[in-house]
């Protein structure tokens, strides 16, 4: 499948929907001005759950068994890829746990827990995950 504005195939990504106490936690990269879901890129050999457990390691310290991350319901998103000069994102979002406290890792400058009115803050398919998850009631609106 190609995408016919860019001729590129989507980039495939997975991220975390964490969601407390009404806000979703969102990440950062260092000299990124968007925030994103945490996760990332799959690599070679790797499913979508392991990609997180791995991504989530590296991010935020977390472990994760990908069994666990799985087991809630995942759902696709599709939308531009921030940066990426209209190139389009599939990305993957799964919802399951994960143990230990959100930090940032190396390659991440900031972490948010976000409400609807962060919209304005956030990548492209962020922005699409906190209005889904605003409309199921998960995530307040301020």
């Amino acid at each position: 499948m190609t995408d016919s504005g860019s001729g590129a195939a989507p980039l495939e990504s997975v991220g975390w929907v964490c969601v407390r106490d009404g806000q979703l936690l969102a990440v950062r990269t260092r000299g990124r001005d968007a925030f994103y879901l945490p996760g990332g890129k799959l690599e070679p050999g790797e499913d979508g759950p392991q990609a997180l457990a791995r991504e989530l390691a590296e991010e935020l310290g977390l472990t994760a068994a990908p069994a666990a991350l799985a087991a809630g319901e995942p759902f696709v998103i599709e939308d531009e890829a921030h940066g990426q000069g209209g190139r389009r994102l599939r990305m993957t979002c799964y919802t399951g746990a994960a143990q230990g406290e959100p930090a940032p890792g190396r390659e991440i400058a900031e972490l948010a827990w976000l409400t609807a009115d962060g919209a304005g803050r956030c990548a492209p398919a962020l922005r699409q995950v906190l209005h889904r998850l605003v409309a199921e009631g998960r995530v307040r609106r301020a």
